[in-house]
């Protein structure tokens, strides 16, 4: 079974900026995540159906917020805690 991935605009910002090391913590968060979508926690209140997992990015915690169902995985937004879900909501 095929997984179609997908991202926002959000995400490609943030992710175009990252530096090489960066972008090769965000690779592993990301296969984790196709590969086991439940590792993320869900969202209550505004960002309700937003998943959001939690990794470390060269020792500092890094944020990867995400939509997913059976056969997609969306990824919203990408960083670190700081201001994260005020930009999320947007």
């Amino acid at each position: 079974m095929t997984i179609a991935l997908h991202q926002r605009s959000a995400f490609k910002r943030v992710y175009k900026k990252l530096h090489v090391n960066q972008r090769d913590a965000v690779h592993d968060a990301m296969r984790e995540l196709i590969a086991n979508p439940m590792l993320g926690e869900e969202k209550k209140g505004d960002l309700t159906g937003v998943w959001v997992y939690k990794f470390d990015c060269i020792n500092q915690q890094y944020l990867l917020a995400y939509l997913w169902d059976a056969t997609t995985r969306t990824w919203l937004a990408v960083g670190p805690h700081e201001n994260f879900y005020r930009d999320l909501k947007r």
